[in-house]
């Protein structure tokens, strides 16, 4: 029992190891940032064409918010394993004594915790300014003017932004039935959970 508790334990030290680690990304976030505003100067320099560029920044954004996606589906699953270990060591009326997280899994619904939210959101709000400045610059002069003096490579952006549309929602599909896998395969020892509100920090699948 003894070499469990310290298996248990190492394991749980682990976990939080590893959630951390998937809580210092923002270095993504300023990547992304700052290649927008490199790609920019690029243009500035006639080095690259503007809707090359769009293109790439949109591509960043969609990596970057790849990443949230994966990050929030490793968060959750080690948050799974946390509270099967505490389960192992706490009691039931520790629940309102201690905490009462460990008493429900999150949900495999909206389940990306407010911190790569954020940074989510910023991967969109960057793709959304980025090709509305194309559009009025590169499309809209030219509503009006024939299709075919329309050139090709000005629909390069929105060709990109529909495919990180695609991959984005494929993953996040594949990590949500990731994640309702392994809580179902997982579900730890059962805890009397009865009169306890979880509240939208922690949603839970209701019974």
């Amino acid at each position: 029992m003894d070499d469990r508790k310290t298996f248990l334990m190492e394991m749980y030290r682990q976990m939080f190891s590893d959630i951390n680690r998937q809580m210092t990304v923002v270095w993504q976030a300023v990547s992304v940032v700052v290649g927008a505003f490199a790609l920019l100067a690029l243009v500035e320099k006639a080095i690259i064409p503007l809707d090359i560029a769009i293109s790439l920044i949109v591509i960043l954004s969609a990596w970057m918010y790849a990443h949230m996606i994966d990050g929030s589906y490793w968060y959750n699953r080690n948050l799974v394993t946390i509270a099967n270990i505490e389960r192992q060591f706490l009691n039931q009326s520790d629940l309102r004594d201690i905490q009462h997280y460990f008493g429900a899994h999150r949900s495999d619904k909206a389940k990306m915790i407010t911190y790569f939210r954020i940074q989510a959101w910023l991967a969109v709000a960057i793709s959304f300014l980025v090709l509305l400045f194309h559009f009025f610059v590169q499309i809209l002069p030219g509503v009006r003017q024939p299709w075919s003096n329309l050139e090709p490579q000005r629909l390069l952006p929105y060709f990109a932004i529909l495919a990180s549309i695609f991959v984005c929602w494929r993953l996040a599909e594949s990590r949500r039935k990731s994640y309702s896998v392994f809580v179902n395969n997982s579900p730890g020892a059962p805890v009397d959970v009865s009169g306890i509100d979880f509240g939208p920090g922690h949603p839970v699948d209701k019974p």
